[in-house]
């Protein structure tokens, strides 16, 4: 019973200034929306780049022979590598393990050479959307000595689909390889190298040019869910066919990335503060601009035989009032931002054209359309910090209202 009165009373405080009372409210519900919005934003922007990345290019377990990323010598190869997939598969936390060859060639379609890197890729592993190629369609013309070159070397050089390629280069025994190519495709590849000097041929053709016996430069591995990582690696480490071998996971390999992942949770937990400061300001000043307005009424209840500790309860529970219904505002805009680009998401490129978002990053161009991503995690920490601040902030007028003195309340 004194609390349905406690409550009653709190919220007939609120009623007495609705004006302040709202803007509180307003101001309290903008931060939780825009510490939700920018949480959201923020995950979707790191998830975008972490499989614009690991995706066609890392993986999230990267499999190479000792010193084969410091060098990049073509005959720094991994050995047996069907007994290396094999056991790879075997794993329960594995998606798909995909072999690729990497070989910088000479490369000409008549007497003027270029520079271009043979890419060795397997056309039924590389035809998902992750993939290298990111088509079944493309990843089909990989055969018959048939090759897909990158729309940048295509646009330099003249190369045209239909097109007969001379690649020259050196095998793992240092002897001098050499093959002529059909050109099957020009491709657009978000990965830089494929797109710049990329010629990519069928695994077996890459294999067969340099001379390779069952052979790979690399084994990205992706998994069925990225937490994984930390098992899948220790796993794959612990099997006999995969000794010997460095195996790093994708933040061994790219910790620029991992580096920029943690800087956009510091940047989340910044708005947070924001929000948590906004909520002090509007929660403190209404009440004590509400405290102030009813020392006379505080001081009669008092003299009436009211428990001091009670009108603590009332303070209290309208400042918790006033930061839940603001709360609850920022989250039903936040939920309301979360369906409205759950689906479509919306593109960077928008706010500057497209110019201003030429994005890349290790070599692999970034998409400008990013799909924003609220969980409940970050409505549970919006209204926990609120919360936790509403009662923060109502220390000053609980302080004020302990050092009434009944009787002087009521002359005011």
């Amino acid at each position: 019973m004194a609390e349905n009165s406690t409550l009653r009373l709190a919220w007939r405080g609120l009623g007495r200034n609705r004006k302040r009372s709202v803007l509180a409210i307003a101001a309290i519900g903008l931060g939780q929306f825009a510490f939700l919005a920018t949480a959201g934003i923020m995950r979707g922007y790191a998830d975008h780049y972490f499989d614009s990345v690991t995706g066609p290019l890392v993986g999230h377990v990267q499999i190479v022979a000792p010193g084969w990323r410091e060098e990049r010598a073509v005959d720094q190869t991994l050995s047996d590598v069907e007994a290396m997939l094999a056991a790879i598969r075997e794993q329960a936390q594995v998606a798909r393990a995909v072999p690729r060859i990497y070989a910088p060639v000479l490369a000409a379609l008549e007497e003027e050479g270029f520079v271009g890197m043979v890419v060795g890729a397997d056309p039924a592993l590389e035809g998902v959307a992750d993939g290298l190629l990111g088509s079944e369609e493309l990843a089909s013309l990989l055969r018959d000595g048939r090759v897909l070159v990158g729309k940048g070397l295509a646009q330099q050089h003249g190369i045209e689909a239909g097109a007969e390629l001379a690649v020259v280069g050196q095998d793992i025994d240092g002897s001098i390889a050499s093959a002529l190519y059909e050109v099957a495709a020009v491709v657009e590849s978000p990965v830089e190298l494929v797109n710049s000097i990329g010629i990519v041929a069928g695994l077996q053709d890459a294999q067969a040019l340099l001379r390779m016996d069952d052979e790979a430069h690399e084994i990205t591995v992706r998994l069925h869910e990225a937490e994984q990582i930390d098992q899948a690696a220790d796993s794959l480490g612990a099997q006999p066919a995969l000794q010997g071998v460095e195996i790093k996971r994708w933040h061994e390999v790219i910790p620029q990335l991992a580096g920029m992942i943690k800087l956009m949770d510091v940047y989340s937990l910044v708005v947070l503060g924001i929000v948590c400061l906004a909520s002090i300001a509007g929660i403190a000043n209404t009440m004590m601009m509400s405290t102030f307005e009813r020392r006379r009424e505080l001081g009669m209840l008092l003299a009436l035989g009211a428990n001091p500790g009670r009108l603590f309860r009332m303070v209290a529970t309208e400042a918790v009032l006033l930061g839940a219904l603001g709360v609850l505002l920022g989250t039903a805009l936040g939920a309301c931002f979360a369906a409205l680009t759950a689906g479509s998401g919306f593109d960077l490129a928008e706010l500057g054209g497209e110019e201003a978002f030429e994005m890349g990053f290790q070599g692999v161009q970034i998409a400008s359309r990013v799909y924003p991503e609220v969980r409940g995690s970050d409505v549970l920490a919006g209204v926990s910090a609120v919360l936790v601040t509403a009662l923060s902030a109502c220390v000053w007028p609980l302080l004020h209202v302990a050092r009434l003195e009944p009787v002087e309340a009521m002359r005011t």
